[in-house]
Parts: structure tokens; C-alpha cells; sequence
């Protein structure tokens, strides 16, 4: 997963509410098993159409940062949601409230999602709608839009694994490698029928294509 620390880029504006995973990634195409190049499949319905898409116009097309309403990713639980907005490049997305599944496969995902209210999302709005070009700093949980510095919240550890590139995987690998390498040394050493070298793996999978 690739890090994420800072971003700077124009904000695309999508202002409606209630935006479904359905919306964004459309249940006929969740039979394509890569992740690779869902991002054309993103808001399909959307696209193509009489209407230009904000995604498809220019400054926009480049955004990595999308600002929506009120409960964007609610509805079906689907991963691929997600995977087809970070196969567009959108790394952030700034909204009102989310649909609770959604937000946090954005934190499996590498995208940061923001929580905004009042003020602070009308600011950032308008500088959606402009075309401003707005940073967004994790590491000090900033939303810079010209001279106006906004505060986010998120939580440590998501912060941390965002920063750090890591998965839900990776995430636990990297805490508790202490305690998974100690509990392999006492299963070796309490179970060793249980424990296989390297090489046994190979003559396994020798004798399965002999059967």
C-alpha cells in the first residue's frame, strides 16, 4: 500500500448526499477480480453521458482529494468502491459522514477519509467549486485551503498506518511481530510434528501431482 503523508492537488466537487457504493462502483463489475483499472468502472453511470462527469474535466481529472455531502459510501459493503476511487488517484475524500463499512476500507485502502461539519466544510466547498488547490497534511492533521488551516480528526493507529503503508496485514505483522515470532518459537518447540522445513513444502506439492 503506498504511503501517504502529504497531498496537494485541486479538490473535486461532487456535491450530492447519500452517494451509494452502487453509485460508485456499479454491482454488474464486481466479477472482475483485479484491481487494476477499476478506476474506469467508477461512477460509471455517471460518465458518459449528456452531463460531463466532474471526474472526466479538466482541472478535476487529476484530483486526488473529492469533497462530497452527507453519508457518501453508504449502502452494499463492497471493497471495490474504494479500490476503483484510488484506481483514479483519489487518495482523500472530504465529506459530511460516511457509510460506516466504507470509511473504514478507506483506512484498509490507503485513502484518507475526512469528517467536516459547519463552516469548515462550506469552506472547503468553495474551494472545490473554484478549483483551489488545497493540501491536505496528515501528520499534523491539517487541511490547508489558502490562508485558512483546518483540523481533522483520525485515530492513531490509522494514522500511523497510513503514514506507514501498511494494511490491516502489514499493520499487525509490524505490531506484534514480537509475539507472533514467540509464539512460533513454542509451537517448534512444544509441536514440532506440526512444524515443516523449507524443503518439505516441495515434496508435499511433488507427492499431490504424483496423486
Amino acid at each position: 500500500m503506498e504511503k501517504l503523508t502529504k497531498l496537494r492537488s485541486v479538490a473535486a466537487p461532487l456535491m450530492e448526499d447519500a452517494i451509494d457504493t452502487d453509485v460508485i462502483f456499479p454491482a454488474r463489475f464486481l466479477l472482475l477480480l483485479e484491481r487494476d483499472g477499476l478506476g474506469r468502472y467508477a461512477f460509471n453511470e455517471r460518465r458518459g453521458g449528456n452531463e460531463p462527469f466532474v471526474l472526466d474535466q479538466p482541472p478535476y481529472d487529476k484530483a486526488q482529494i473529492l469533497v462530497t455531502g452527507e453519508t457518501f459510501g453508504t449502502g452494499s459493503s463492497r471493497e471495490q468502491a474504494v479500490w476503483a476511487l484510488a484506481d483514479l488517484g483519489i487518495r482523500c475524500v472530504i465529506a459530511r459522514s460516511f457509510g460506516e463499512i466504507f470509511h473504514a476500507n478507506c483506512f484498509k485502502n490507503g485513502v484518507l477519509p475526512i469528517r467536516l461539519q459547519g463552516e469548515e466544510m462550506a469552506r472547503m466547498e468553495k474551494a472545490a467549486r473554484a478549483g483551489e488547490e488545497v493540501e491536505v497534511d496528515l501528520p499534523s492533521q491539517t487541511i490547508r485551503v489558502g490562508d485558512t488551516a483546518i483540523a481533522f480528526e483520525i485515530e492513531a493507529n490509522r494514522k500511523r498506518a497510513l503514514m506507514a503503508g501498511l494494511d490491516e496485514i502489514g499493520a499487525i505483522l509490524s505490531d506484534d511481530a514480537e509475539a507472533l515470532a514467540a509464539y512460533e518459537e513454542r509451537r517448534a518447540r512444544e509441536t514440532p510434528w506440526l512444524v515443516l522445513a523449507p524443503e518439505q513444502f516441495g515434496q508435499i506439492k511433488s507427492e499431490e501431482d504424483a496423486a
